[in-house]
């Protein structure tokens, strides 16, 4: 009998805490090389300008250990455990794997932001330390435990689709019908991950798990397609660019720098297939332990990073937030660029359904919106004398619903990630102010703009408490104008024609 390899409870628990630390602040390579490569071709300049954002950000974060995005995400783990090895340990291996995260998550230089509720259809109770994980284990033969770990951000993961389909119906047109439905919110240029196969929910570990392997899109092209799931691959990833739906939404030519599939054989009366969206905050690592101790990776060295800074356009606007008028705001066109200084205030999804359950109460609100601008934001906590920690902004369509409560209080403006839903533009025409636009995976960068933050109401709430920021030099888009003008909706059709007019689609 062969003899059993030892895992120690300690050494898993290190290495996933030291794995998850690592993608909070490294981008995968090949992501940023793919990402590089895109910038360079891009035509756009306000997608190229986004994407710049990205990079600057990527590498200030590998330079300062600091996350990504503030939203650092769901943890996913996959176990691909060894048969001959045993855990040392009384607890289960979720709890093993959990104390990893916990760790992670808390680390005094590296405080991550925690975004697990418990009780998730009632009190949705935060966790405080990111647990649990999202854990799945396979065994296999062999005499050593791989683990791949994933943070999977809340605006890509709540674009995930899936369909039973009939064995007969179409998974590309399926794919370019739900591209547009999924908005900007996912913040590509990123992947998609797409399962097809086996039940409902094998379909979706399928997705999730594809978004783990390198990308090798150019390669693949340059090879030509050997398979059939190969070529669709290819033919998704063509007509997907061509949608002209661009970085952040903004219209461009890369949307997706990759499409990836894995399938399982399934049911001969159906074809179960799901599609999970990665974004510009792609984070996931590999790793390998054999028992004589944890596995730490290899750092990245930052000369392999592009050289693409970011600085403020010369030709965007300087807005101050301290003096904004209703006038000023009306004059913003779609498309223009700002560079907003002054005060804001900050809140998202709690603080806004607080807010609405004072005001059907009848209770003063400890905060006055008139005049004022608020930001879509849940910042990380800041260390080593930050003002705050990573503060890029969150979906705004989440917001949608309590936009004309929050007009009717006053504010000229909002602040979010992505696209506004059509029941929310309407509301900003009505009211004649405006939606501006920061870049979704870029918050590092973003956080450096903010000179000054104090929570000013609502403390208990955490992150999704409201803070008033002072901010210099931030930089945003304005996506939807007083007059209800959408850069969401058409951005990306005058760059989907401008690309099957000029082919400018690489081959």
């Amino acid at each position: 009998m062969t003899e059993m390899v030892t895992i120690r409870e300690e050494d898993l628990i290190e290495t996933v805490a030291d794995a998850l630390q690592f993608i909070s602040y490294f981008h995968p390579m090949d992501y940023i090389r793919a990402l590089a490569a895109a910038w360079e071709r891009e035509q756009n300049p306000a997608a190229k300008d986004a994407m710049a954002q990205v990079l600057a950000n990527s590498r200030m974060c590998a330079e300062g250990h600091r996350p990504i995005c503030q939203d650092t995400g769901i943890v996913n783990v996959f176990l691909k455990w060894g048969q001959d090895c045993r855990l040392e340990s009384g607890r289960s291996l979720q709890e093993v794997v959990d104390e990893g995260v916990r760790r992670a998550y808390l680390h005094p230089d590296n405080k991550l932001r925690a975004s697990i509720v418990a009780d998730p259809a009632f009190t949705r109770r935060n966790t405080r330390d990111n647990t649990p994980c999202v854990l799945n284990v396979e065994m296999v033969p062999g005499r050593t435990v791989s683990i791949d770990v994933a943070a999977k951000g809340g605006g890509s993961e709540n674009k995930s689709k899936f369909k039973m389909m009939n064995p007969s119906d179409s998974i590309v047109d399926w794919v370019l019908e739900m591209l547009p439905t999924m908005g900007a919110g996912w913040c590509p240029p990123g992947q998609l991950g797409i399962g097809i196969g086996g039940t409902a929910e094998k379909a979706m570990l399928l997705a999730k798990e594809s978004l783990m392997e390198e990308i090798d899109m150019h390669d693949l092209k340059a090879r030509g397609a050997q398979t059939d799931t190969e070529a669709l691959r290819i033919e998704l990833y063509d007509k997907v660019n061509a949608l002209g739906i661009g970085a952040q939404g903004l219209g461009g030519l890369t949307t997706v720098l990759d499409v990836k599939i894995k399938e399982w054989p399934c049911h001969a009366a159906g074809k179960p297939v799901a599609m999970i969206p990665n974004c510009s905050a792609t984070r996931h690592a590999h790793v390998t332990i054999d028992g004589s101790g944890p596995a730490f990776l290899e750092r990245p060295k930052l000369d392999e990073w592009p050289d693409v800074t970011w600085a403020p356009d010369k030709a965007a606007k300087r807005v101050d937030l301290d003096t904004l008028t209703r006038e000023e705001v009306q004059s913003w066109k779609h498309g223009d660029r700002l560079l907003l200084n002054g005060k804001m205030l900050t809140g998202r999804d709690a603080a806004h359904k607080r807010i609405q359950d004072m005001l059907a109460k009848g209770e003063t609100l400890p905060v006055d919106f008139k005049g004022r601008a608020i930001y879509y934001v849940g910042p990380v906590d800041p260390v080593m004398g930050e003002v705050v920690g990573p503060a890029g902004p969150t979906t705004a369509t989440r917001m949608d619903k309590f936009t004309d409560m929050m007009l009717d209080l006053g504010l000229l403006t909002m602040i979010g990630k992505a696209e506004r839903g059509q029941g929310a533009v309407d509301c900003i025409a009505k009211h004649k102010v405006a939606y501006l636009m920061a870049v979704g995976g870029a918050a590092y960068l973003v956080s450096r703009a903010i000179r000054e933050a104090k929570v000013v109401a609502f403390e208990d709430l955490g992150m999704e408490a409201i803070y008033e920021f002072t901010v210099e030099d931030m930089p945003v888009t304005v996506a939807v104008d007083s007059e209800g003008n959408n850069v969401h909706k058409l951005a990306p059709l005058v760059w989907q024609e401008k690309i099957a007019r000029e082919h400018l689609l690489p081959g």
